[in-house]
Parts: C-alpha cells; sequence; structure tokens
C-alpha cells in the first residue's frame, strides 16, 4: 500500500523519514513520492518537530532518483508523463525545501538524480565516504527541472554546469571540497554523526531555528535591503525562549525551550 515505502518516525523533537526500498536502490516511486510530500508537510506542521532527517535504507544508495521501470511501464501504457511543476499533487522538491525547519540528508549511498534534487533540497548533507553524488539526467533525457535551477546556487556555476551537462557524479570527497556536502564520514558512523548532528541543531532555540530557516529561502535572491526587512517566521525577539536563553546564560545552566 502506499507510505509502507516510507517509514515516519518522531523521538526528541526530531522526524526521521526513511526511504525504505532497497531491492529498487530506494527510488522514487510515485506513491513514495506522495508519501515523501506527505510527512515532510507533517513534519513541517507539527510543533513538536524541530528538525527533520531523511535517509535511505541500505548501504547502496539514499536514492537513486525516480523509479525508471514504473516510468517505463507507464510509457508502454500511454500514459502522459507528469512535468515538474504540474500536476495536482505540491512538488517533492518543492516541498522539502518550504519545510520551515532544518532538514539534514544522510546519505547512505549513491544519490542520484532525483534523489540528489532531494538532498540538494535538504539544508544540510552528511555523506558516507562511499556515496556517490550526481545529475545522470541527461543520459536519459531528463531535465532536471529542480537542480538546473539549485545545484548553480549552492557551488560554483562551471562545476554545477559540469555535473548537469556530462552526467558524471562526484564521489563524496569532491562534493565536501565544492561544499556540496557539510561532512564525510565512514558509513559505520554515519547513523552516529548524523544523530550527533541533529541534536546540536535542536538543542537550540527553535524558533529562532525555524526564523532562520525562512528568512534564508525566502531572502534568497533579494537585494539585502529587503531581505533585512522580510520578517518572515516566528520573531525569536519577542519570546519567551528568548528571555529563557538569556537568563540561561546568565545563570550558568542549560536553556529549557517552550518554543513560544
Amino acid at each position: 500500500m502506499p507510505g509502507e515505502e516510507v517509514a515516519y518516525e518522531v523521538r526528541d523533537r526530531v522526524a526521521y523519514v526513511t526511504i525504505d526500498r532497497p531491492e529498487r536502490r530506494n527510488a522514487l516511486s510515485k506513491a513514495v513520492t506522495a508519501s515523501l510530500v506527505e510527512r515532510f508537510s507533517e513534519a513541517n506542521d507539527d510543533p513538536d518537530v524541530w528538525a527533520v532527517v531523511i535517509t535511505g535504507t541500505g548501504d547502496r544508495a539514499f536514492c537513486a532518483g525516480a523509479d525508471l521501470k514504473e516510468l517505463d511501464e507507464l510509457a508502454r501504457q500511454h500514459k502522459p508523463f507528469q512535468v515538474p511543476m504540474g500536476g495536482p499533487q505540491r512538488n517533492l522538491f518543492e516541498t522539502v525545501l518550504e519545510t520551515y525547519k532544518p532538514t539534514i540528508a544522510s546519505i547512505n549511498g549513491a544519490v542520484l538524480a532525483g534523489g540528489c534534487e532531494l538532498a540538494l533540497a535538504c539544508d544540510l548533507r552528511i555523506a558516507a565516504d562511499h556515496a556517490r553524488i550526481g545529475m545522470p539526467e541527461v543520459k536519459r533525457g531528463m531535465g532536471a527541472n529542480f537542480a538546473t535551477v539549485l545545484l548553480p546556487r549552492l557551488i560554483p556555476r562551471a562545476v554545477a554546469l559540469e555535473m548537469l551537462y556530462t552526467g558524471e557524479p562526484l564521489t563524496a570527497a569532491e562534493a565536501l571540497r565544492w561544499g556540496l556536502v557539510n561532512k564525510v564520514v565512514p558509513y559505520e558512523k554515519l547513523a552516529d554523526e548524523t544523530e550527533a548532528m541533529v541534536r546540536g541543531i535542536v538543542a537550540n532555540a527553535p524558533l529562532t531555528l525555524r526564523r532562520y530557516k525562512e528568512m534564508t529561502i525566502k531572502g534568497w535572491e533579494l537585494p539585502v535591503q529587503t531581505a533585512l526587512r522580510l520578517n518572515v517566521g516566528p520573531n525569536p525577539y519577542l519570546t519567551e525562549d528568548r528571555e529563557e536563553g538569556v537568563r540561561a546564560f546568565v545563570e550558568k545552566r542549560k536553556p529549557v525551550w517552550k518554543a513560544r
């Protein structure tokens, strides 16, 4: 049934999303895509979720992109292809990008095509050292709609275009050098390092985190003067948490956040 191939758990303020299709290299079927949209929307609206981690099952692939076998079957049935940003459902990558809480892609293996775009939509990326990150869409006659917009904003334009034009993946080490991932670790340490990263984030004021996310996303391409006056997301300056954060520092203790 739809949704069974995406595991979702909220634990201690963090939502953990896992694509569970190792036999298909965690590819994005229509059902998985719909479930991911639903889960990220749920996490965005849940006040008990302060951050989101997404990963895949196994060590072969974080996500190998669209399920090409499914696409081939649909084409053989002469069913129309749903182009990006079209159709009745919200786009997955836009949904992840506009989840106004910190998001982390824990890259456990190959991350390709739509899987790469899914990782690009997250705020932070931590990769196992054997991971390969690439956009082979040019080899499949696809369009890389999201990556063509976002990738040149994250890494140097020439590097982004080389990835897009050749379809050849970067190694984890190369991705780290260009700032496409935040950290590279041995696979056996990936879960622990991801947990350490997300726990370091949710130890901080949740409304401030949401403010950071919304301001950075909505102000990305705006002139500085305009972005400074956006005032989007919760205003941390007027919250109880701001008072608590200052008081905890003065009293030399850990703050107790209430998200209000």
